[in-house]
């Protein structure tokens, strides 16, 4: 009882119900080991007692909790002492007390204005204590107007100006044509952080070395400035680099290679070198020094892990003696030894800003009332720049994953150590903060990847198997209050990615607080009633969602409606199940789905056209009150690849597909915005977002359907 009653007290799960009416007890030397990577120890009945009574003496004493949050109309409570005078100083260094707390007090507190704000007490007996006072807004902005955009990998986005990979440049393009031609209002992306490098650099964009600085891979090369003033033999190699490039791209879309990162930044890497030779003008010289202040120590710290595992390797447990630590007396020496190296990845992350900026401008020119959705991954590479800059948020020797379900019955680990939620609310939750502010510079929206993660996450102690797992506790009040307030500061939009195993009332609290929901068709049936469950009819879909018919993750509409994903999993060993119970299993869906079409005279092309059917399926997505409706950009040319295939590594080129036609065949940016079928598809859109105001879901704001957990974390499971 001691050990789950400590447990407890630090909100790790000592049993977790997989599915309703039934409990799995987690292995005690799981909590032993959770508990432990919180700084508890827990091993032996004795540490246990003791522990207990630590934690009771602690909050005896302690004055005020690390960190408060409010909403507006609700005021701190924090329990102190009668006669405790308390203060507030807010972001604009206004002052506020108020007491000696007489039990009324705190009514008295004025309004305060939404920010990171600190709270301070000094008690009668002298005791004086400071926190973090979070003051949230209530809700995350909503959308201006009901929009729809398209939903794209950006590498898979070649154009004829594309070192063989798509880039910011292309973004820019992406936007401002289909903004202006097709009425669209967002382009979401994938993940842009910076990856881990390595020899292959692991493509996927989800286990990323930093969440809080974009890749430079990303780089229009030729769109930086000081490119144009190269000469002589700077200027002579710059342009063989450029045909090197050309070479890579007509390798890519017209010789079926795949898209090689490692080579594209190789290039790149050479041709930034040359261009930084080029002094900067005193006008971008300033704005860069404006970039090092605003970015300060976290840039300084990623730049300097960039410029280390250049000489040493990326794997930062194994650098020489003193490294692994980031304010160590070696590591300081160190940042004196590569101050050049530093410098220029400092300005490298001052270039990829600039162009992210101006593809946000783009879009934003163009009409788009949201413009860019960045992609917030789950977690960070063990071995990259943010582990290694912030360990002390981070909880050593576990990693984060999925307990066991109806579709993975031995769970997932995604090899991404969790942050501690102990050390997060110590801090203020400033690593979260400046997380959230760095990746809304220049969005409209942000998604958040397993948005179920403000709530809970599942650790997973290392050598130990995902169903040795269990769940940990976050201050879901805190992480949806800074969440809040940071997309207040941007007037962003968040959508929260809750497709899988969601625990009850998350999803209503998600949309109380004005998160939208991710929607995707196939999933979207009523669990509630007896026998099969069917597909939901547009008008019971939710309004506050971000509705698409796939994601990058799952298989396209064409390869859907014509069988294709089934036939590529059997080809790979992934069916659980004998091909031909797959094929039926997947006819009766897709049959069950046309159906439906037919009957709302969504299909008037008949059944047997799978062109068709890809526009009825976005009819029928317009027929929901969602506010924002996504088009997987591939679904517009047919193409029947997934970005990434769950469940496989070197068996499929996960992540490093270009955008291809039905047959096939590379589609470049040229020929999508010439394609007939694309502005077939898209044509609908357009007329209807203008032309219809979104209604009301009758399930309303709040209402939700349970969902199945085929997509469960998907996206994290297949690097």
């Amino acid at each position: 009882m001691g050990r789950a009653r400590l447990a407890e007290l630090h909100g790790v799960a000592t049993s977790y119900e997989p599915a309703p009416g039934r409990t799995v007890q987690v292995p005690e030397d799981t909590v032993v080991a959770v508990l432990a990577a919180l700084g508890v120890d827990a091993s032996t009945p004795r540490s246990v007692t003791e522990a207990l009574a630590r934690h009771t003496s602690r909050e005896r004493d302690r004055l005020l909790p690390p960190c408060v949050v409010v909403r507006p109309g609700s005021t701190p409570r924090p329990s102190v002492p009668e006669g405790t005078v308390l203060g507030v100083r807010t972001e604009d260094g206004a002052l506020h007390t108020w007491g000696p707390v007489d039990g009324l007090a705190a009514e008295r507190l004025p309004a305060l204005p939404p920010g990171a704000h600190t709270l301070t007490a000094q008690a009668p007996d002298g005791r004086r204590a400071r926190a973090t006072l979070i003051a949230a807004p209530d809700r995350m902005p909503i959308p201006p107007a009901r929009s729809h955009g398209f939903l794209v990998q950006l590498y898979s986005l070649l154009s004829a100006r594309s070192w063989g990979m798509g880039d910011l440049g292309d973004l820019a393009d992406l936007a401002a044509w289909s903004g202006r031609a097709l009425g669209t209002g967002f382009v979401q992306l994938n993940p842009l952080h910076a990856a881990v490098p390595g020899t292959p650099t692991d493509p996927s964009p989800y286990r990323p070395s930093s969440r809080r600085f974009p890749d430079p891979v990303h780089l229009r090369v030729e769109d930086v400035p000081e490119y144009a003033q190269l000469r002589g033999a700077a200027r002579t190699r710059a342009d063989q680099l450029l045909e090197s490039a050309a070479r890579l791209r007509t390798a890519v879309l017209s010789e079926g290679a795949l898209i090689d990162r490692d080579a594209v930044w190789a290039l790149k890497r050479e041709a930034l070198e040359l261009v930084r030779t080029v002094p900067l003008s005193p006008g971008r010289r300033a704005a860069y020094c404006d970039f090092l202040a605003e970015r300060g120590q976290a840039l300084e710290d990623h730049a300097l892990w960039c410029a280390l595992a250049e000489t040493h390797g990326p794997e930062w447990r194994g650098w020489p003696d003193g490294l692994s630590d980031p304010r160590s007396a070696r590591t300081a020496r160190a940042r004196g030894e590569h101050l050049d190296r530093i410098d220029v990845h400092c300005w490298l992350a001052w270039l990829t800003d600039a162009q992210l900026a101006a593809a946000q401008r783009a879009a934003r020119e163009a009409g788009m009332g949201i413009g860019l959705v960045h992609d917030l991954a789950v977690g960070v590479h063990p071995s990259g720049a943010d582990a290694w800059a912030q360990q002390d948020v981070f909880a050593s020797g576990m990693s984060i994953g999925a307990p066991p379900d109806a579709f993975n019955s031995r769970g997932q680990d995604w090899g991404l150590p969790p942050w501690r939620p102990d050390a997060l609310a110590a801090t203020g939750y400033a690593p979260y903060r400046e997380l959230l502010r760095g990746l809304l510079r220049h969005a409209g929206a942000l998604r958040i990847d397993h948005v179920m993660g403000l709530f809970r996450l599942w650790w997973v102690p290392e050598g130990r198997e995902p169903v040795q797992g269990t769940y940990v506790r976050y201050d879901a009040e805190a992480m949806l209050g800074v969440l809040a307030l940071e997309a207040h500061r941007a007037g962003a939009v968040v959508i929260g990615e809750d497709l899988g195993t969601v625990e009850p009332g998350v999803r209503e609290t998600l949309a109380r607080r004005g998160v939208l929901g991710t929607s995707v068709l196939w999933f979207e049936r009523n669990y509630n009633g007896a026998g099969t469950p069917r597909p939901l009819a547009p008008e019971e879909w939710r309004a506050d969602c971000l509705a698409t018919a796939t994601t990058h993750d799952l298989p396209s509409t064409a390869a859907r409606f014509t069988g294709d994903h089934v036939e590529l999993r059997h080809r790979l060993g992934l069916l659980t199940r004998p091909l031909a119970e797959e094929r039926a299993a997947d006819a009766v869906e897709v049959a069950e789905w046309l159906a439906l079409l037919g009957r709302l005279g969504l299909l008037p092309e008949g059944t047997g056209d799978e062109e068709a059917a890809i526009r009825a399926v976005h009819r029928f997505l317009l027929r929901t009150p969602a506010r924002m409706v996504g088009v997987w950009l591939p679904d517009a040319v047919g193409d029947r690849r997934p970005q990434n295939l769950p469940g496989t590594w070197d068996q499929y080129p996960n992540w490093r597909l270009p955008i291809a036609d039905a047959t096939g065949r590379p589609v470049s940016l040229e020929e999508l915005v010439a394609s007939p079928r694309l502005h077939d598809l898209m044509a609908e859109p357009a007329r209807a977002v203008r032309e219809e105001p979104a209604a009301p879901g009758r399930r309303g704001a709040s209402g939700t359907t349970p969902r199945t957990t085929r997509a469960e974390a998907s996206d994290k499971l297949s690097p």
